[in-house]
């Protein structure tokens, strides 16, 4: 390799295209490492159903939603909850200049790159009831019209264009061990070169050596993600006391090479971690009945309508509905001395409430299939995707008669025992209250003041009905396991995504963005994440990645 490079990038993900995209434009020389093939390109963003967080939209006025800046820093920081004056110091920062990112100039900035939405927005992560805690107040859930491989192709053909002008070089199969540091700078990296691989994307590939490698640039940024991958990192860094015992049974949401080892590579080479018990995983995960990892996991994102049990069959309680909060239901199903809970629901919710995570899951919207996406999502029954992990699925069992599902249920479960006539009783109880058009059951309020906005009435929210009304079946129960997903600390960096060293001094030379810095500063998010982030927070934090090195070599 030629030393000829202004910046290396460690990480060929969104982040790291998006801080290539910014380098390109400033006409910088830069080379992108990665120990995937090409085939990889995108990462972990390629599989995301692609779904942003914005503020005051287009869209959300067309919808008749009232929000602002104000609302979402609200939203924001009831759900982050900082309260680490060390740790949260640049975090909390981030999360102020994210919020107005996502208010102002985010989406000019991805429409001029070709990107569109759908028009309906997505209420996601409800949160715990309080006007200034947890939860979205409104929806900002804005999805790509192309899913997650549309949100990687604008930024990705531009690389690539760098690419065939000269300014980006790849080094795929190189899997960075080091980072040099020569008298207190980051002036490059050093690793393994690995065998060639034609595995398919998302495929899990061999870490056989031929080779060693060393390349040398004026900055290193590290953009290599979470730790997603790595059960035996996220139980070293369970948060037992918040959320209880790291569950036994986890099934992964990202692909194998999500190992999160670039964190103790940074930190060796003098960076700080923070936040590292913070983590965002998901309690609605389902095996995949046609895996391309392994241990492939996908997350269904429900509807409000579905009741939800714990393993033993209890009725969680509020806020624990389906699309609320997340970590208050991951405490909730962890109590119950079990890593595994239920959905008991009706054919007519799946049909209008079962949503699953993923481009792949997504045919038609990924696609950009207008005619295919109306079919689809207007046809009577189940969309195809869903209908199949119903069918083919492992977690999925379906009956006629609630003593069958009990017994199916109980055939999957993993230690525990729902008794048929206490789960019968609490859904009886329910049912009772749909009678009227009010109710004291929190779930169907919660439905109802769904049914108010206008996006749920129509994709989102079924009419409620009686779960044992049989006119409304089959009945179907669907076990629900830890999905693995997100880290939500990681490297400190300042507003230039700089990492930062133990004293609070910047790292010359040395940048980190995307999930492996939390999303930026170490912790973005806090304690818990408003959804839509995920990809906003790799193209924020690398963005300014690229925009803070392409000025500074200037």
């Amino acid at each position: 390799m030629t030393p000829n490079y202004d910046v290396i990038i460690v990480g060929s993900g969104l982040a790291g295209l998006v801080a290539a995209h910014e380098l390109v434009k400033a006409k910088k020389r830069v080379i992108i490492v990665d120990q995937e093939n090409r085939d990889n390109l995108g990462g972990q963003a390629f599989w995301s159903l692609g779904g942003l967080f914005l503020v005051d939209s287009p869209e959300q006025r067309r919808l008749g939603i009232k929000d602002s800046y104000d609302l979402a820093l609200q939203d924001w920081m009831g759900s982050a909850q900082f309260d680490r004056p060390r740790d949260d110091h640049w975090g909390k920062q981030w999360a102020e200049a994210y919020v107005e990112f996502a208010a102002t100039i985010k989406r000019p900035y991805l429409h001029d790159l070709g990107l569109r939405f759908t028009p309906v927005v997505g209420w996601a992560e409800r949160g715990g009831g309080s006007a200034d805690g947890h939860g979205n107040s409104v929806p900002r859930f804005h999805l790509t019209w192309g899913t997650g491989p549309e949100v990687v192709r604008i930024f990705e053909e531009p690389v690539l264009q760098g690419e065939r002008d000269g300014f980006v070089e790849f080094a795929f199969r190189h899997r960075v061990d080091d980072i040099i540091v020569e008298n207190g700078t980051a002036v490059g990296v050093r690793g393994t070169v690995l065998e060639p691989s034609d595995a398919a994307r998302g495929e899990a590939s061999t870490r056989t050596s031929v080779g060693d490698f060393e390349v040398r640039a004026q900055a290193v940024v590290i953009t290599t993600g979470g730790i997603g991958h790595n059960h035996d990192l996220i139980r070293q860094n369970w948060p037992t006391e918040r959320l209880g015992p790291c569950p036994e049974t986890m099934i992964s949401g990202v692909p194998a090479y999500v190992d999160g080892k670039m964190l103790a590579i940074t930190e060796t080479a003098g960076a700080n971690l923070v936040n590292r018990d913070r983590m965002w995983h998901y309690t609605e995960g389902i095996h995949n009945w046609n895996p391309i990892w392994p241990n492939h996991a996908i997350r269904i994102i429900p509807g409000p309508s579905s009741l939800w049990f714990d393993a033993t069959g209890n009725r969680l309680a509020a806020p624990n509905f389906p699309g609320f909060d997340t970590n208050s239901t991951m405490k909730a199903i962890l109590a119950s001395g079990h890593d595994y809970s239920w959905f008991v629901l009706t054919q007519t919710i799946i049909e209008k409430e079962f949503a699953l995570s993923g481009s792949e899951q997504n045919p038609d919207i990924t696609g950009k299939d207008i005619a295919l996406t109306i079919k689809s999502r207007a046809a009577s029954g189940a969309p195809g995707p869903i209908e199949s992990f119903k069918q083919h699925g492992v977690d999925f069992v379906v009956a006629d008669t609630l003593r069958e599902l009990v017994d199916g249920m109980n055939a999957l479960g993993r230690g525990a025992v729902v008794d048929h006539a206490h789960l019968e009783k609490q859904i009886v109880a329910r049912d009772r209250e749909v009678a009227n058009n009010y109710s004291k059951d929190a779930q169907l309020m919660a439905v109802k003041n769904a049914r108010a906005y206008f996006g749920d009435k129509v994709t989102r929210a079924v009419k409620p009905h009686r779960i044992l009304d049989p006119n409304h079946g089959p009945l179907i129960a669907v076990r629900l396991n830890v999905l693995t997903r997100k880290t939500l600390g990681g490297i400190e960096t300042n507003l230039d995504s700089q990492a930062m060293r133990p004293d609070g001094s910047p790292f010359p030379g040395l940048y980190a963005a995307g999930e492996v810095a939390g999303f930026g500063g170490g912790g973005v998010h806090g304690y818990n994440a408003l959804e839509g982030t995920f990809l906003g927070g790799c193209i924020f934090s690398g963005r300014a990645a690229g925009l803070a090195l392409a000025k500074g070599m200037a």
